[in-house]
């Protein structure tokens, strides 16, 4: 075809365009000079090689800008310039500094934060792997050899006067990398055109290639994101086109993760964050002290979740009252106290955000795009002993009652009790009848075995366990056998995989890799209609990888990296959990 000959161009458009691939969109940071916002050529031309759509973002502070922006794009790629203000550090400028761009500073450092928070794919490359680190936790040595960065005696020379396609020094590959999965190999040849470097990755990142010298030549995340940083220039290589590959394969599994929550109802079925309304926390803004808020919610594509009222078990000798924060009279006063301040921060924004009482509601908040609470009573002690209280709670919109917490009290044995009723009592088993006649879901985590089976025995409608994980993979009391999945599977139940490290591992740290463990544990044991998430944020729930609602997007992405169909996935975030609750609230006499 004629190079000049744009409208035949224009017809080959036109002819292919129903069946057009819809890419991934790039978002590249723009440098900036004189007075000009302008970007190396090379940048576009290899995320447009790589199968992506390259789309340049300004420097530009405006907030919502930045936001509008991000809600764009599937990928973000941080690119090189001048150096950082120092001042943006708290630090002092050094002699050694070189010219800084005062434009860009403060946009990237906005971009690279804001981008995080939403989980969007990140590639830094030269000034961007230190974008990474300043706005992200970690340090920039201004100057490689004024901070005696990496060891002196063998200095590399790490800014080339060479082209810019010609490799001039090697660097050394972590061997369970991202660059290693890439390039196979532990160590390749990289130009150099730098003269500051990342100091200390910081606690979100792990290096994961260094110089011969130890001067730091890439890192990537430790929290099962995808972001990674490298020092030299891949998009002059020859060999740097992997590189741009992996973000924008990466761009695409997130673009598909939102497109499925479009589609997908996403619940997490137990969060308590209202036991830290007594520290004064904002549900309406991004509050540092809350895992769940309408920021987080919206950032991880979440759609509701269950809060509830948790109460305290007092010990032998303790009073209630003495167990908690407020002054209230008793255990149903206190959980209708939590309920009211609920109900007062909806109100207050009430166009986000509502009460939902039934699988309905839920399914009707999404279409309006409002976020949806919940509201689950964690501990029966709420009902103050008075069988009335079921009813009660029920007229407020409880959804489900977890018997007990960690202690025996009247209804039924805690997993963390004394065997004081060998069971469920006989004042929980008037309890059990009267939430099946008034829709209450009855939930078992926390309560002891045979507790579990005699509730099981007792109930006429499926039990859930709202946040409960799999024994056989972390022997811990709270945790349900194999034998109690069986049988809630074939009762209708469902059993809620929670985040919380100790129930997922005895020891070491927990990641989303371990619950994403117990998840397919139970999925085997029980079969994918049986089996959910309920996450305990706010309760000492989260874990690397899954750290709170702005994470929950990555759950997803793990479910279809891992091959599981829409269907299954619908049926995990919140499913099978609503389709109990259907059960328990036509069960309503």
């Amino acid at each position: 075809m004629d190079r000049f000959d744009w409208q035949a161009r224009l017809a080959d458009v036109h002819s292919s365009f129903p069946g057009v691939e819809r890419k991934p969109v790039i978002g590249i940071t723009g440098n900036h000079a004189d007075t000009d916002c302008r970007l190396s050529e090379m940048y576009y031309k290899s995320v447009a090689a790589a199968g992506g759509v390259p789309v340049i973002i300004p420097p530009v502070a405006d907030a919502g800008v930045i936001v509008n922006t991000l809600g764009r794009i599937d990928g973000l790629l941080l690119s090189g310039g001048a150096d950082y203000n120092p001042l943006y550090a708290g630090e002092e400028p050094l002699p050694a500094l070189h010219g800084i761009n005062a434009e860009r500073d403060l946009p990237e450092l906005l971009v690279a934060r804001l981008a995080y928070d939403r989980q969007i794919p990140m590639l830094g490359i030269c000034r961007g792997i230190q974008t990474l680190a300043m706005a992200l936790g970690g340090k920039v040595a201004q100057d490689i050899d004024a901070a005696g960065a990496g060891d002196p005696g063998l200095r590399v020379k790490h800014s080339q006067d060479t082209r810019r396609d010609e490799p001039t020094h090697s660097v050394r590959i972590e061997r369970d990398s991202i660059l290693h999965t890439l390039y196979g190999s532990e160590r390749i040849a990289v130009n150099s055109f730098h003269h500051q470097a990342v100091a200390l990755a910081g606690e979100r990142f792990r290096v994961t290639a260094v110089a011969a010298d130890g001067v730091v030549e890439a890192i990537e995340s430790r929290e099962f994101k995808s972001i990674m940083g490298v020092q030299w220039h891949p998009e002059c290589m020859e060999d740097g086109l992997p590189l741009f590959c992996w973000l924008v394969k990466q761009a695409a599994h997130y673009r598909g993760a939102h497109r499925l929550h479009d589609r997908v109802l996403t619940l997490d079925t137990h969060c308590d964050t209202p036991m830290l309304f007594p520290r004064g926390v904002r549900f309406d803004s991004r509050d540092p002290q809350l895992l769940v808020d309408l920021h987080k919610m919206t950032e991880g594509r979440q759609d509701a979740t269950i809060m509830v009222a948790y109460l305290p078990q007092p010990g032998m000798g303790e009073t209630f009252s003495s167990k908690v924060d407020f002054d209230v009279s008793g255990p149903m006063e206190y959980a209708d106290m939590i309920f009211d301040k609920i109900e007062d921060i909806v109100m207050r924004n009430k166009d986000y955000v509502s009460i939902a009482r039934t699988p309905a509601d839920l399914h009707e908040d999404k279409r309006h795009n409002r976020k949806s609470v919940m509201l689950g009573i964690e501990n029966g002690l709420a009902l103050g002993g008075n069988i009335a209280g079921v009813k009660h709670f029920a007229q407020r919109g409880v959804v489900y009652i977890t018997l007990c917490h960690n202690g025996d009290n009247d209804i039924c044995d805690s997993a963390r009790g004394c065997d004081t009723h060998g069971g469920v009592s006989r004042f929980g088993e008037q309890v059990i009848k009267e939430m099946n006649r008034n829709g209450i879901m009855v939930d078992l985590s926390h309560a002891s075995e045979k507790s579990f089976y005699d509730a099981i025995d007792i109930s006429g409608v499926p039990i859930v366990c709202s946040h409960s994980s799999a024994k056989a993979l972390c022997d811990h009391p709270r945790n349900l056998t194999d034998d109690q999945m069986r049988a809630l599977a074939r009762t209708g139940g469902v059993a809620q995989i929670t985040l919380y490290g100790g129930f997922l591992r005895r020891e070491g740290e927990a990641t989303v890799a371990d619950a994403m463990a117990h998840l397919e544990h139970a999925v085997k044991i029980m079969g994918i209609d049986h089996v959910g998430i309920g996450t305990d944020f706010d309760g000492d729930g989260g874990i690397r990888g899954l750290a709170n609602s702005a994470e929950l997007i990555n759950f997803t992405r793990m479910l279809l990296a891992r091959r599981y169909s829409e269907s299954d996935i619908r049926k995990i975030w919140g499913g099978n959990f609503l389709r109990v609750m259907n059960i328990a609230q036509r069960s309503r006499e």
